[in-house]
């Protein structure tokens, strides 16, 4: 819950009309009359400062504090939480990842996720330095210390397998985040 020092009071008259209306809509949006006119406020606030000249905008950090709220049944809170930390990420974290990557058609990747990721990366290069050692002995005609075929097959096994776990990884991503498309899981 967003806490905020209250510092001034703005008063102003509307016509009874506006007044029904502002109630209408406070009530839809199940907040008090006076949270929609601060929205309203704050919205035309920032709107006006993101179409003055350059030199007035406000900065990344400025922009990244702005909050949002949302209200969610208990059901669909809980669903957040699962997700969430099924990803290892803070329920709002992984909001505001699931609403960037749906505004900019990305498959986003999440830190736990590109950790594993680079470690398979390095036990690969690992493995392709080491068979091209064994090529380049083998070429030169040498014979000490190279591993026989059946350690051979055993490193390229284990390439195999690394190879198609990082595929399934990429695909059970990509998946997931679909799934808050509109698709379902079969």
């Amino acid at each position: 819950m967003r806490t905020m020092a209250i510092e001034a009071l703005v008063r102003c008259r509307v016509s009874s009309e506006t007044k029904t209306l502002l109630q209408s809509i406070s009530a839809r949006e199940h907040i008090t009359e006076s949270a929609l006119v601060r929205q309203l406020l704050e919205t035309l606030i920032r709107t006006s400062v993101s179409e003055s000249p350059a030199g007035s905008k406000a900065d990344d950090a400025e922009l990244r504090s702005d909050r949002m709220s949302i209200r969610l049944s208990p059901d669909d809170r809980l669903l957040l939480c699962e997700r969430a930390t099924a990803r290892g990420m803070p329920s709002a974290t992984y909001v505001a990842v699931l609403v960037r990557s749906h505004l900019r058609k990305l498959t986003p990747l999440p830190t736990g996720e590109l950790v594993a990721l680079k470690r398979s990366i390095a036990e690969l290069g690992a493995i392709g330095r080491n068979l091209n050692q064994i090529a380049r002995t083998l070429n030169a005609g040498g014979r000490s210390d190279v591993p026989g075929r059946e350690h051979s097959e055993l490193m390229l096994k284990i390439a195999v397998g690394l190879r198609d776990h990082v595929k399934a990884l990429l695909k059970a991503n990509e998946t997931s985040w679909q799934l808050g498309y509109g698709e379902t899981k079969h």
